[in-house]
């Protein structure tokens, strides 16, 4: 199972992964509600633990960012607010559970457990960007009815450029979408994976769907000069 921790106190955020990969759990980490959206909504996750109190963006407004864009991966809230207005507001955004703080490790692994018996999370079959359809049950990508040869990193890449499609992906969110968080990717390796899947994706006389936004990253979408 892949975890997304969203907590923003450093020793608490290594308790959560030291506990939670010796259970076998695959850990990314963000420190931050808006770097935890973007993780959120440019990979597959099987469960996420948010805590509430985030700088920049609380975990109320990450809960109620996804559920609105339709993500429906479970959601494990983390806080020090035990009063009762708070929890049902978290369950009222979408939450799935609710821990409070302080806490054992072996009542958020119990946790944890139980979320996971309910199955995996529904997932979109398909994808699709103008005549661009990426089908994620067959590991096609085809354009125009023309089926698109790509590598297990191109069809990732792609793929998480589509789950946002219209919206500009950051560089590190689709490093770590692509190659995992611990991974030291540079810049310039995901500047040639995007050259190459480009070259494929829109060949020849097709209008340009994968865009760069100078500074910021890049995105799926029609030119409007095309």
């Amino acid at each position: 199972m892949k975890l997304l921790v969203v907590e923003d106190e450093p020793k608490m955020a290594a308790l959560l992964r030291k506990g939670l990969e010796e259970e076998g759990y695959a850990v990314t980490v963000a420190a931050d509600g808006p770097t935890g959206l973007e993780y959120a909504q440019t990979s597959d996750f099987d469960l996420i633990v948010l805590d509430v109190m985030l700088p920049r963006m609380d975990g109320f407004e990450v809960a109620r960012r996804l559920r609105a864009r339709h993500n429906r991966t479970p959601i494990l809230m983390l806080t020090a607010r035990d009063a009762a207005p708070d929890v049902v507001k978290g369950l009222n955004l979408g939450a799935d559970d609710y821990v409070t703080k302080p806490f054992s490790l072996e009542i958020l692994l119990a946790r944890v457990r139980a979320v996971a018996r309910r199955g995996p999370i529904a997932q979109p079959v398909r994808l699709r960007v103008a005549d661009l359809v990426l089908d994620l049950g067959t590991h096609e990508a085809i354009r125009g009815g023309e089926r698109i040869p790509l590598t297990k990193t191109e069809f990732s890449l792609l793929e998480a450029l589509m789950r946002r499609a219209g919206q500009v992906v950051e560089r590190a969110a689709l490093i770590e979408a692509v190659w995992g968080f611990e991974k030291d990717i540079e810049s310039n390796t995901l500047d040639a994976f995007i050259s190459l899947l480009r070259s494929k994706v829109d060949h020849g006389s097709r209008p340009k769907l994968i865009q760069t936004v100078r500074g910021i990253g890049f995105s799926v979408r029609m030119d409007r000069d095309a």
